[in-house]
Parts: C-alpha cells; sequence; structure tokens
C-alpha cells in the first residue's frame, strides 16, 4: 500500500503477543500505537525508513497480526471518525442518523484513497473501510544511482542513464521521491531534447564495423557466458535461487544489519553462487524465445551484486539514511550518524571474483551541514 496512506491512517499492533482476535474485537486499551509512543512529535509521518524498521521490529518481537503474523494494522476508522464531524459540519447535517454520519466519513476516505482502498479489498477481499489493513515492509529499490550532467549523459559519452539509474533529481536519495515521476520526466521532457545533441555530432560518423575486436571479444563472451549457463543441466531453478538470494538479503542486509549478519550472508551469498554455477537447471534452448535463461542471466548478476551491497554495508559502520546498522545507535534506538568518517562517495572496482576494490570521493558540505536527526 502507497506511503501517502500515513497521512491519515494509525499503526497499531496488539499490546499481547499473539493475540489472534479480529482487530475490531481488540480495544483501544489494548492496542499499542507504537509509532506515536516512540515519536510523539511526528507520529505516523515519520519518514519511510523509520516506519518500516520500526513495524519490522514489532513483527520480529512477536507482536505481528495475520496468519503469518508478518504485519501490522494501518487503521482508518479515527480519520473516519474526524471527517465524520468536518463533513456533518460543513453540510449541517447534525441530526442525521449515525449511519448516514459516519458514510460522509467513508466519503471523504474514499475520495482521497479509493483506489488503493479497492485494490487492497480485491486482494484480501477485506473491507478496509471497516476493517484495518494489514501491512509490512517490501523490498524496495536501490538507492542513488549514475552521475550523469544535465542532458542525461553518463560520464562515458553516448552513454545515458534516465529514470532511477541516474541521481540528477528525484533518484538523489529515494527517501521520500516518486520512481515512476523521475521516470516520466526523463522520458518524456528531457532525453527527447537532448539525446538529438550527441547524435547531431555523429551524423558524418560510418557504420561501426561488428568485426572490431571489442565487439568480437563482447560476442564471444555472451556467448560463452549463455552456453555455460545452458550447459549445467543441474536440479534447482533459476526461480529457486533467486528467493534464497531475496532472503538473505533480506534477512542481514535489509533495513537494518549488523556486522555478525553481513559476514555471514557474504558466506551464504558466496557459497550461493557456487551452487547457481554447478546446479541451476534451465529448461528451452538456446535459439528460441526463453525468459528462463534470460532471467538466469539477471539472477547471475544479481548475485553478484547482493554480495558487493552486503560488503559495502559491512564497511559502512554507521547508520544514515536508509542505512542502518545496528552497532550504531542512540540511546533511544535511533539511527547514529558518523560523518567524521563515512562522509563520502563509495566506488566499488571489480578486481575479480570475491576480490572488488574500494574508491572513495569526498563530500564537502559548504553551506547546508549534515546533522542528528531527531523525531522525538
Amino acid at each position: 500500500m502507497s506511503e501517502s496512506l500515513r497521512n491519515d491512517g494509525r499503526i497499531w499492533v496488539p499490546k499481547q503477543k499473539g493475540d489472534n482476535r479480529k482487530a475490531v474485537d481488540i480495544s483501544e486499551e489494548e492496542r499499542d500505537y507504537y509509532l506515536e509512543r516512540r515519536y510523539p512529535a511526528f507520529g505516523n509521518l515519520v519518514p519511510r525508513d523509520v516506519a518500516s524498521r520500526a513495524a519490522k521490529e514489532r513483527c520480529d518481537e512477536g507482536y505481528g497480526v495475520g496468519t503469518t503474523k508478518l504485519a501490522v494494522y494501518l487503521d482508518f476508522a479515527d480519520a473516519i471518525k474526524r471527517y465524520v464531524k468536518v463533513e456533518a459540519g460543513i453540510k449541517g447535517d447534525h441530526n442525521a442518523s449515525e449511519a448516514a454520519i459516519i458514510q460522509l466519513g467513508k466519503d471523504v476516505v474514499k475520495e482521497k484513497y479509493g483506489n488503493l482502498f479497492d485494490m487492497y479489498a480485491k486482494i484480501t477481499g477485506e473491507n478496509p473501510y471497516e476493517m484495518p489493513m494489514r501491512i509490512y515492509p517490501a523490498v524496495h529499490y536501490t538507492m542513488g544511482g549514475l552521475w550523469v550532467d544535465y542532458e542525461l549523459q553518463t560520464t562515458v559519452p553516448g552513454l545515458y542513464a534516465l529514470g532511477e539509474a541516474n541521481f540528477s533529481d528525484h533518484g538523489a536519495n529515494r527517501l521520500g521521491a516518486s520512481a515512476l515521476m523521475q521516470g516520466l520526466a526523463d522520458g518524456y521532457f528531457v532525453i527527447p531534447y537532448t539525446l538529438g545533441n550527441y547524435l547531431a555530432d555523429e551524423i558524418r560518423t560510418g557504420n561501426i564495423s561488428t568485426s572490431h575486436p571489442a565487439f568480437e571479444e563482447t560476442e564471444n563472451a555472451v556467448r560463452e557466458r549463455i552456453n555455460t549457463l545452458m550447459n549445467i543441466k543441474g536440479n534447482q531453478t533459476v526461480e529457486s535461487f533467486h528467493k534464497r538470494l531475496g532472503k538473505i538479503m533480506w534477512d542481514k542486509c535489509g533495513m537494518a544489519r549488523n556486522e555478525q549478519g553481513l559476514k555471514e550472508a557474504i558466506v551464504e551469498i558466496q557459497q550461493l553462487r557456487r551452487e547457481f554455477w554447478s546446479d541451476v537447471k534451465i529448461p528451452g534452448d538456446i535459439n528460441e524465445m526463453n525468459p528462463e535463461l534470460d532471467k538466469a542471466g539477471r539472477v547471475a548478476d544479481f548475485i553478484e551484486l547482493g554480495e558487493l551491497m552486503c560488503k559495502d554495508a559491512l564497511n559502512r559502520r554507521e547508520s544514515c539514511g536508509g542505512h542502518f546498522r545496528e552497532e550504531s545507535q542512540t540511546e533511544d534506538g535511533e539511527a547514529k550518524r558518523d560523518d567524521d568518517n563515512f562522509s563520502y562517495v563509495a566506488a566499488w572496482e571489480y578486481k575479480a571474483e570475491e576480490n572488488w576494490e574500494l574508491h572513495k570521493e569526498a563530500l564537502n558540505f559548504e553551506i547546508v551541514k549534515p546533522t542528528q536527526r531527531s523525531y522525538k
């Protein structure tokens, strides 16, 4: 469900672990509105990394709801009541029936969030106007991207990065922005007017021969990779490796990480890679439309990227933004920055399998200085 729902919804879990009653049967005194309790100044409107980490923590501690216990409640009952009073006053319906007045509040909520409520009802079979939604943090995008100039060109001439692959606008932080909007803005309004500038300078360049050594080297490398994948003929599906990798990343390199978990994750991913390249099973043929082969190549890349993300997270011994190291937190359990040692952009250079070299580019803040944030 969209983050926008937290504008009006209240998030809570039962105060009693393992409470299996329906949400509407749990009294107000038996509910823990944990975001409002922990962050009285911001309540349910704390940034998404804080809210997500808190929801996962409550579920990990045994207070989750639903059949899997991997959810917290997002409740709109108070929002409906609040809009009831406002709308009744505007319309002068003070003497209307209770059911009619409640409907007024539902109508306002429907006007604001109706499409999301309909989507939830269709998926779960529950009416979110009457029963609190069950939500849980989902895996989000990686943050940041490639450097680009004002025409969205990278440092490689002729190579452009659009959408969240760059950090020109919305993708700069990913902590309150729209990936879709950046993709639309770059695709519709920027690149049609900037790509032509590069092509104009290349208009007299002749066709590049496919017999060029660089082309042949790349083609041979791709062909060898594809043949290697197809000839493994193992017993495990591509999907199974993808899910196992996702589980490792979610558990040990997710919203909260620690040194022990990250070291374990690196070892587990390295073992997963060895299994993948010795026991993956890809049905079909090379010379046909083969989505499993396509996915196998992507999962192979995901495994490499996953290991690198864990290495980078292990190296960064601070909590900042969406990166929360459990060893680096305040007495209140909030993210603790270390700008003296980690105020830099990290770029990792691939050397060989399981071997990467870290390059650092210092971040110098001349006007706006980084500060420790607090939502108390």
